[in-house]
């Protein structure tokens, strides 16, 4: 399979673009078992809009417990959305954009990581998302693999690493350099696990040292904490592009799982309109009319993007897309 990407750095589609705001979105890998026409009927109907380019998630493991017919337990290792480095590819041949994995930290070894940016760097994929992860279910805390990283600041510095040509084993001769752009999360309302915005700046600020090009912003409804947050970041000397990260509301049952997993404040105006709505078709159109605002808003203030985090559904996206692109 030949590889058609355009092969262009997410910081030199932001130069390119020349102020103009561009539209970007995220997407999830299909679960085990669906075919790959499953993402790309997904990604047919914002392609109207020019995406540069999209990013894919990447989801770990996942263990579960099985009961044996003697009564104890097995614990399996069970993943339930593989795929992610294939879609990549996929995508950038067949519709021309670069497509950005995300890389984590959780699940993956050193060596696992190098090789797996060694088959990145090998089908022409130069953008990367440096993300910790997210804890598996069975564990309170994150926990990292044996010689695995511990943050993603410490990710970021082995990607840079492989940008100089730098690999874990020392004796390697004449190594070549890949050529990386990595992208970072930013959080305008703080981590989950971080004790306060200002030490999660702190760290984030460290990603940026350790070589990090750009910044996605976790989901928020409210664009003045997007404001405020970028303010902040400036005067920690942070200079990077921070792409805002939204996503529409769609359903009540959102209303609650939004601020549970995500740790993300809801506007009282947006939360009563739902709780008034007389059904999920009214939250639906209700998350796209918010959202459209937020993106109106946003691009006033001169955002280099717009990223849309998809879930697996384009619908909703294209509603908002057509009324802003």
């Amino acid at each position: 399979m030949t590889i058609k990407s355009s092969i262009v750095k997410v910081t030199e589609h932001i130069a390119q673009s020349k102020g103009k705001t561009r539209f970007s979105f995220e997407i999830l890998p299909p679960l085990k078992g669906q075919h790959i026409d499953s993402i790309f009927n997904n990604i047919d109907p914002l392609m109207e809009f020019n995406p540069p380019f999209i990013d894919v998630t990447y989801h770990r493991e996942e263990y579960v417990y099985q009961e044996l017919d003697n009564g104890l337990l097995k614990k399996k290792i069970v993943k339930k959305r593989p795929g992610t480095v294939g879609i990549c590819a996929a995508i950038q041949n067949k519709y021309n954009v670069d497509a950005i994995p995300h890389v984590l930290c959780g699940g993956f070894s050193k060596e696992d990581t190098e090789n797996f940016l060694i088959d990145l760097d090998f089908l022409g994929i130069d953008n990367v998302m440096a993300l910790r992860g997210d804890a598996v279910k069975s564990e309170i805390y994150f926990k990292p693999e044996k010689d695995g990283h511990k943050f993603a600041n410490e990710l970021v510095d082995q990607i840079e690493n492989l940008n100089q040509g730098k690999y874990l084993d020392k004796d390697l001769q004449n190594t070549s350099c890949t050529d990386f752009c990595v992208g970072v999360a930013g959080y305008p309302e703080k981590h989950m696990e971080a004790p306060s915005l200002e030490s999660d700046i702190h760290f984030l600020k460290k990603k940026i040292k350790q070589g990090a090009d750009y910044i996605v912003t976790q989901m928020f409804f409210d664009n003045q904490k997007y404001f405020e947050f970028v303010e902040k970041c400036k005067s920690e000397g942070i200079t990077v592009p921070i792409i805002p990260g939204l996503k529409p509301i769609s359903t009540k049952k959102q209303l609650n799982l939004i601020p549970h997993r995500f740790k993300v404040d809801l506007p009282d105006d947006l939360v009563m309109a739902v709780v008034k709505a007389k059904d999920n078709t009214e939250v639906r159109q209700i998350g796209i009319e918010w959202c459209i605002a937020q993106s109106k808003e946003l691009i006033k203030k001169g955002v280099p993007f717009l990223h849309y985090y998809s879930m697996g559904k384009s619908d909703n996206i294209k509603s908002i897309a057509s009324e802003i692109f």
